[in-house]
């Protein structure tokens, strides 16, 4: 028999410290009338209170974790894939780079090459205390390959290895006067290294240098040199002794130096490349010093393309009468700022491409281009809302160390984070800082899609993938009207993965593949696709664990393990390479519970995809036939038109400068005739 029991009157009572928890002690019901002498007192109540609440929250972290766990049972368990060879790098190993038939591998002592054959050791060039962090090599043909590696001093040293033996080239960033040296912050090489890029900074400024490499001169000074030994003969390595005379950096890190010794077996230098073009960041917009419109227009080169906004005619004092204006009147939602962060930096990283000719980036008439070349570069800067376009049909006559203004420039609405291009350099992506990407078709000149990431995340990195719907084994789609998906890849800060897919003759779609780990420990370090096959792409997590993970199915389908002794060397930074001619990964580990300073020989594991089933977890759909013009929906059909309708206007563009001539002069004889009549006008 339940029994109400009323403890206090029908009033509030006053607060008071004495009474503790009033709302519980007011009405309650008790099953058993003879537990009414049992109940606790306080703050016994309380403390049951709390306790129970700690319970009830960490009951919910067990339903939750139990939910995961069923989840996880119910995936598809990824397939282990254990390393099919591994070798020994003397030092630690602190970049990979594969170029052909060869591994180049740097380390702190300098560099070494390995066959992919049979991973033995096949050339080294040793230097002490020197650390040699990046590693770009290219296969130029004729057992020639083209090396840039960038020391922990910043300095960025052009190897040729060629006959198993290295040269070193030059320096390009070497100077007389240490207090005048840069550093390297980044080097792109083009896809078949015709061109380099590098982008260099100093204690106050930063820029990005492009040299056109003259690899036809180096292929023919090696015919006319047969057998000559590029500094190392085959399978030699020097002695830590020898290290020091044959490569060295000066104590005031001025530049690598070569003993006498090796000088005399190298007789043979190579063409040295040349500074084609020097890009700046663009300078802040200030108040204008034009005291009219005709003024403004005589600066102005040409009208062909945006410019960057510093032909204006806004005056200094209107910008600060309009932010004093802004400021007041939203002075409730701006968040208060130091006058040094308010301050304007010039930006110091920048993001580059190479870019194949394409409608976006004409050439100069009678400038001849290939189609296979690249013609132009694609450049941001940290912060900047313009990404800028620069031809590289310069003339070696002309100075590179000027600073040109670019050719095209494209705004955008926010601030550009970061940008992609296919592989075969028709599609570029953008992505902003207010979560916007945007796929542009250089080809024809518009974009595929404009998508935006949900839920407010910032975008680290985009990354194009190899389509299964595509109607060759090209790696991204062809002209043809019937490849019709392209896919991008993209990666949050708080690792959280999207795939935006981009059709065209449909609207453009975004998945979630991985939503944030609960587990910091799975927080993704890298991403890297695999276009060997369609939708697949390396995760690495820093846990030390390499996935393989399909794009059309959000799974994990292959998981590469290592031996058990060893683990994932720095899986934050993980050092790994994708060989895309062989079709293998290589990844360093390193042995459990050593650490780095007393490691002497690195370990370099290796994955074979051809020995494992990739081609049953990653199937390419059939080739789709041609369509003729007359089963293409409208949309295609338009889109052919637009493109030949575009094709037979080209002529309009070179009769573009006579017609802005003509502007210029109208403008400066208008002028003439202004001033004519203010000299009339005087007494």
């Amino acid at each position: 028999m339940a029994v109400y029991i009323r403890k206090h009157p029908l009033e509030i009572p006053p607060p008071s410290e004495k009474d503790w928890l009033k709302d519980d002690e007011e009405d309650f019901f008790l099953q058993d009338p003879e537990r009414e002498r049992d109940a606790l007192p306080q703050p016994v109540r309380m403390v049951t209170k709390l306790v129970m609440l700690v319970f009830d929250d960490a009951m919910e972290i067990i339903e939750r974790r139990e939910k995961l766990r069923e989840a996880e049972k119910l995936k598809v368990k990824p397939t282990e894939c254990f390393a099919t060879a591994e070798f020994q790098v003397t030092g630690t190993a602190t970049c990979l780079a594969v170029s052909g038939k060869y591994i180049f591998v740097g380390s702190f002592v300098g560099l070494a090459a390995f066959k992919v054959s049979d991973y033995t050791e096949v050339c080294a060039w040793d230097a002490v205390n020197t650390e040699i962090c990046v590693i770009h090599a290219l296969d130029l043909g004729n057992e020639v390959h083209i090396l840039f590696a960038v020391d922990e001093m910043g300095l960025v040293c052009l190897f040729c290895f060629h006959k198993e033996s290295f040269l070193l080239i030059k320096i390009l960033n070497e100077v007389e006067d240490i207090s005048k040296r840069s550093t390297c912050a980044e080097v792109v090489l083009s896809p078949r290294g015709d061109y380099a890029g590098v982008l260099l900074q100093d204690s106050t400024k930063a820029w990005l240098e492009i040299y056109r490499l003259p690899k036809d001169s180096w292929l023919k000074e090696m015919e006319e040199s047969p057998g000559a030994a590029l500094g190392l003969t085959s399978g030699e390595r020097r002695s830590s002794q020898a290290s020091v005379k044959s490569l060295e950096l000066h104590k005031d890190g001025s530049a690598w130096m070569e003993s006498p010794a090796a000088a005399n077996k190298v007789d043979l230098k190579l063409s040295l490349p040349v500074l084609l073009l020097t890009v700046k960041p663009p300078k802040p917009i200030t108040g204008s010093s034009f005291k009219t419109p005709l003024d403004a227009l005589k600066k102005v080169d040409d009208d062909s393309v945006l410019g960057l906004g510093y032909n204006h005619l806004i005056k200094d004092s209107q910008w600060k009468q309009q932010e004093a204006i802004f400021r007041s009147t939203y002075r409730e939602y701006l968040e208060v700022e130091d006058d040094s962060e308010s301050r304007e930096e010039m930006p110091r990283h920048a993001t580059f491409h190479f870019l194949l000719p394409s409608q976006i980036l004409q050439v100069r008439p009678g400038m001849k281009v290939q189609p296979d070349v690249p013609a132009g570069i694609s450049v941001h800067w940290d912060g900047s809302h313009n990404i800028c376009f620069y031809l590289l049909n310069h003339s070696l006559k002309e100075k590179g160390d000027s600073d040109p203004n670019p050719d095209v420039v494209w705004p955008c609405a926010a601030p550009i984070v970061c940008s992609a291009v296919s592989s075969c350099s028709r599609y570029l992506a953008l992505a902003c800082e207010d979560a916007a990407i945007t796929v542009w078709d250089k080809q024809l000149g518009y974009p595929l899609s404009v998508t935006a990431i949900p839920e407010g995340r910032l975008i680290r990195s985009i990354h194009f993938l190899r389509s299964s719907a595509v109607a060759s084994d090209e790696t991204c789609p062809g002209t043809d009207p019937a490849c019709s998906i392209v896919q991008l890849l993209v990666l949050c800060t708080d690792s959280a993965l999207y795939l935006v897919k981009a059709p065209r003759a449909e609207k453009s779609s975004i998945m979630l593949l991985a939503n944030r780990p609960q587990d910091p420990n799975l927080a993704v370090s890298a991403v890297v696709p695999v276009l060997a096959f369609p939708s697949a792409v390396l995760v690495f997590s820093w846990d030390g664990k390499v996935s393989l993970m399909n794009t059309d199915t959000s799974q994990i389908v292959y998981c590469f393990i290592i031996p058990p002794s060893h683990s994932v060397a720095s899986p934050w930074q993980p050092v790994f390479a994708v060989d895309s001619v062989n079709w293998c990964l290589l990844v360093r580990g390193d042995k459990q519970q050593q650490p780095d300073a007393l490691a002497s020989r690195s370990t370099i594991f290796l994955f074979d995809f051809n020995s494992y089933p990739l081609k049953e977890a990653f199937p390419q759909e059939p080739d789709l036939p041609l369509k003729s013009s007359q089963n293409l929906t409208w949309f295609e059909r338009c889109n052919i038109f637009l493109r030949d309708r575009q094709q037979s206007l080209l002529g309009l563009r070179e009769q573009l400068p006579e017609f802005w001539s003509r502007l210029q002069a109208q403008a400066a004889a208008m002028d003439k005739e202004r001033e004519k009549k203010k000299g009339q006008k005087k007494p």
